[in-house]
C-alpha cells in the first residue's frame, strides 16, 4: 500500500477515497449502517463499529493518516469479522461486503474456501476493489458470492478509474426476491431539534454542546443523525432520510423512445425548453430511425404516465439525480391548486 503508483501512495489515497464513500453512501442510503475494518499483519482490526453516523467513520479514518500500513493482509480474517458484523442485519436490509485490495497474496490461517461457503449461506456479497493484478482468489469470491456475475470484481487503472469503482458500489444492489422481507417491520423515532441556553452533553459521545436532537421515546440527546438512541437503541432519523431512500425502493420508470409518426406533438422540452429538432418528410422517417440505434431519432423521450417529451439531458437527470420527472410533479401541482379532484393526481410513476 506504499507504492506511488496511485498519487500521492496507495495508502493515502484509499484513505481519501474512503472518506468520499462514506459521504457518498450515507447520501444515497440514510438509513442504512456501515463498519469499516482493517487488514494488516494477518490480522483484521476494527476501525468502527456499525453505525449510521458518517460522522463517526470519518474521523476513525482520518486518524489512520498516523499509521503506516505493513505485514501482509489476510482476506480470511477480514471476512469472518464483517460476517460477524454483518449478523444482526435485519430481514429488509441488504449485506454487502467491499474490499480494497492492494496485495497479490492472502496469508489466511485456515481454508478461505470455508469461509466463502459461510458467506454464501449467509447470503452476503462481497466487492473487492483491486489496486494491483487480478488475484484468482478474489476474482472467485466475488463470483460466488454475486450469483455467478464476478463483475464486482475489479481492478483499478488509474486514480479516476479507482474512485469510479468505489462509488458504484454506493448505489444499492437489486433484490430478486421479496420472500424474506414480507413481514419485516424496522421501528423508528422523529426526533425534535433543540438549542439550548447552556450546553449539555450529548448520550452518543458525552460531549456538551448546545443544539442537537432528543430521542422520541427515552428523550436522550444525539448530536446528529441518523444515528442510533444510545440510551434505548431506537434509530433515530428525519423525514428528509426517507424520502432519499423512497427512491431506490420505487425507482422511476424509464422513459420510452418517440418515433417520428408521434413527434409532433412537441417542439421543445417540457423540463428545460431546449428545441427539438423538426420533424422531417415521411418519407425520411424509416432512414433515420434505423440509423439511430440506441437512441430515439426525434432525441424525445417521452413518460409514459403524464406523456410529456423530453431531451436526453432531461432524461439522465431525472432518472440519476432528481428521481422524479418533472411533468408528473408539475401536473400534481396544478391538480391541487385547482382544486380538482383527479384521478392522475394520485397516480405515481414508479415501479414497485
Amino acid at each position: 500500500m506504499s507504492e506511488k503508483d496511485l498519487r500521492p501512495t496507495r495508502y493515502l489515497l484509499t484513505l481519501r477515497y474512503a472518506q468520499e464513500f462514506v459521504r457518498e453512501f450515507f447520501e444515497q442510503n440514510p438509513i442504512s449502517q456501515l463498519g469499516i475494518l482493517g487488514l494488516k499483519d494477518g490480522l483484521a482490526v476494527r476501525v468502527s463499529d456499525m453505525s449510521g453516523n458518517p460522522t463517526e467513520h470519518i474521523t476513525a479514518i482520518q486518524a489512520l493518516r498516523n499509521q503506516d500500513p505493513k505485514g501482509l493482509p489476510s482476506l480470511q480474517n477480514g471476512l469472518e469479522m464483517a460476517r460477524g458484523a454483518l449478523f444482526h442485519t435485519p430481514s429488509h436490509g441488504t449485506r454487502e461486503i467491499l474490499v480494497v485490495f492492494g496485495s497479490l497474496l492472502s496469508s489466511d490461517p485456515g481454508d478461505i474456501h470455508q469461509a466463502i461457503a459461510t458467506l454464501i449461506n449467509d447470503k452476503i456479497r462481497v466487492g473487492i476493489v483491486g489496486l494491483a493484478a487480478q488475484v484468482a482468489i478474489c476474482r472467485e469470491l466475488c463470483r460466488k458470492t454475486n450469483g455467478g456475475d464476478d463483475t464486482a470484481y475489479g481492478v483499478a487503472l488509474n486514480e479516476q478509474h479507482f474512485r469510479e469503482l468505489m462509488m458504484d458500489v454506493t448505489t444499492p444492489p437489486a433484490t430478486y426476491s421479496q420472500k424474506h422481507s414480507g413481514n419485516s417491520l424496522l421501528m423508528m423515532g422523529f426526533p425534535s431539534r433543540t438549542v439550548e441556553a447552556y450546553p449539555s452533553l450529548c448520550a452518543c459521545h458525552s460531549k456538551p454542546s448546545c443544539g442537537g436532537y432528543l430521542c422520541s421515546r427515552c428523550g436522550s440527546k444525539a448530536c446528529g443523525l441518523p444515528s442510533e438512541c444510545s440510551a434505548c437503541g431506537l434509530t433515530l432519523i428525519l423525514s428528509t432520510h426517507l424520502a432519499r431512500s423512497y427512491h431506490h425502493l420505487f425507482p422511476l420508470m424509464n422513459w420510452v423512445e418517440v418515433p417520428w409518426r408521434r413527434a409532433a406533438r412537441s417542439s421543445m422540452c417540457y423540463a428545460c425548453g431546449i428545441a427539438f429538432p423538426p420533424v422531417p418528410p415521411e418519407d425520411q422517417w424509416q432512414a433515420t430511425e434505423s440509423s439511430a440505434k440506441g437512441m430515439s431519432a426525434s432525441n424525445r423521450y417521452e413518460c409514459t404516465t403524464c406523456e410529456n417529451h423530453f431531451c436526453v439531458d432531461c432524461d439522465l437527470f431525472a432518472h440519476e439525480v432528481v428521481h422524479n420527472c418533472p411533468g408528473c410533479q408539475s401536473r400534481n401541482v396544478l391538480s391541487a391548486k385547482s382544486g380538482r379532484s383527479s384521478s392522475y393526481a394520485g397516480e405515481m410513476d414508479t415501479t414497485a
